[in-house]
């Protein structure tokens, strides 16, 4: 999958692009706890093929000139101490 990539924002709004999934939700959790508030990632596909390797091949075919192919939300819940 070459021709994916995956955009998130970080605490100050700049948009980070990672090469893969791992990378970027990993990069949304870290957001997520420090804000306290859901995280999207924005999956961009360039092509068909990649869309369909990740699974969003029909969100690709309904509008291949779409800036964001899928959109993924990542919710973190910090509970803070537990005793």
């Amino acid at each position: 999958m070459t021709n994916i990539e995956f955009a998130v924002d970080d605490c100050a709004g700049r948009e980070h692009i990672f090469k893969t999934f791992d990378a970027a939700a990993g990069f949304a959790i870290a957001v997520g706890a420090s804000r306290g508030e859901t995280v999207a990632i924005d999956v961009l596909c360039y092509d068909e093929e990649s869309a369909d390797a990740f699974g969003c091949g029909d969100e690709y075919r309904e509008d291949p000139e779409a800036s964001v192919t899928q959109r993924i939300e990542i919710k973190v819940n910090v509970f803070g101490r537990i005793a």
